[in-house]
């Protein structure tokens, strides 16, 4: 073996770091988390601003804390029992798969398709904003929705319903990235106390589960959770009514709890993470864009590299090194062993550097003063 031919077995981890998947795979998880957080960040605003509006300009103490009613904030209680909560589901899933599998699939399409429409929305709004007059249509018990909710709806309708006869990847990852959007923007984290919690908890979840679920159960179980796929509930019903003939094989699904790049060069190989990667941290990130957006309105002098910057910078460096890990080591990797450190750790020390982090600790958003332009 020649020199040149020795270097390249050596980096080939770096050239495989630089496949078109790996590199979709950064761009698509950090454009999610952004996008979430400022979706997020602006439903909090549009909320406040009809509080204002219905309250003759008079804001309740604390409540820009919770201005939406559709919004869940974890509480303590909440953070500390999520990832026992998540360790039974993924048992659940590892152990009743074969006989659950049709409900699991008809349930994660109806979710998707409900947060693929809220990804859709705005979309739907831009297109439909000059031919409509933003009246609701009144649909009898469902409610009242406008004419781009119903649009975003019916496509999101289309597009699982594409995915369920075809199982094609690329509508699968679309419904992933509704779920990761909509989780974001609709669970807020309150303090940086709740997020250490969470994360912490997820953390240890994510490297039993990778590393020493096998010992107990013969297994990886969190990576056969994730690839395991379902049978298609259309071909299960063809079978059932004795349809085969007239209907065609229906492929078999594989669920959206992932985002799945194949790669362009590479035949066969893809990379895959899972939209928990995706979703945990991003709560971290929208919190710290809150609390950025919530300094501002207080006329705090800022710097240009905020908490935010920071903490998104944390990401990418978390999921440069997981990359690099299973890479090198040939294995899958718990993604959240290097992203909880990289985020979380050097917001901590920002925080404490800049003074901030009594503040961030304990609920800062319970102590907002009443915006000067609501003054009576």
């Amino acid at each position: 073996m020649t020199d040149s031919q020795t270097q390249t077995v050596e980096y080939q981890w770096a050239y495989s770091i630089m496949d078109s998947s790996r590199v979709s795979t950064f761009l698509i998880s950090m454009l999610l988390i952004v996008y979430g957080s400022f979706r997020s960040l602006n439903m909090e605003q549009e909320a406040r601003d009809r509080a204002s509006g219905s309250t003759n300009c008079l804001l309740h103490p604390g409540a820009q804390g919770q201005p939406d009613n559709n919004v869940q904030t974890l509480d303590t209680m909440q953070a500390l029992c999520l990832p026992l909560g998540a360790s039974i589901s993924l048992l659940v899933m590892f152990f009743f798969f074969d006989s659950m599998q049709m409900l699991f699939a008809i349930c994660t399409a109806i979710i998707a398709t409900v947060a693929l429409a809220f990804l859709l929305l705005p979309m739907c709004q831009y297109i439909t904003r000059p031919c409509s007059d933003g009246n609701k249509i009144s649909f009898g018990m469902c409610g009242r929705f406008t004419g781009a909710e119903i649009l975003s709806f019916s496509l999101s309708v289309f597009i699982v319903c594409i995915w369920v006869l075809t199982g094609h990847w690329l509508l699968m990852d679309a419904m992933g990235m509704g779920l990761c959007v909509a989780f974001i923007a609709f669970v807020r984290l309150p303090s940086l106390k709740v997020s250490t919690l969470l994360l912490t908890g997820l953390l240890i979840y994510d490297v039993f589960w990778v590393f020493f679920s096998s010992y107990i159960f013969s297994t990886n179980v969190m990576v056969k959770v994730a690839t395991r796929p379902a049978d298609n509930p259309v071909g299960m019903v063809a079978r059932k009514l004795h349809l085969g003939g007239v209907v065609k094989e229906a492929p078999k699904l594989s669920l959206p709890g992932k985002l799945v790049f194949p790669s362009i060069h590479n035949t066969g190989h893809f990379s895959m993470l899972g939209l928990g990667d995706i979703v945990m941290p991003g709560l971290l990130l929208c919190f710290v864009l809150r609390y950025d957006a919530y300094k501002k309105a207080q006329g705090f002098a800022g710097s240009r590299l905020t908490y935010f910057h920071c903490s998104l910078l944390g990401y990418f460096l978390g999921l440069l090194t997981a990359t690099i890990s299973s890479e090198v080591f040939k294995a899958a990797q718990p993604a959240l062993l290097y992203l909880v450190p990289f985020t979380l750790l050097p917001l901590l020390v920002m925080a404490y550097l800049k003074g901030d982090l009594r503040r961030m600790w304990s609920e800062p958003f319970k102590s907002l003063a009443t915006s000067k332009h609501l003054e009576v």
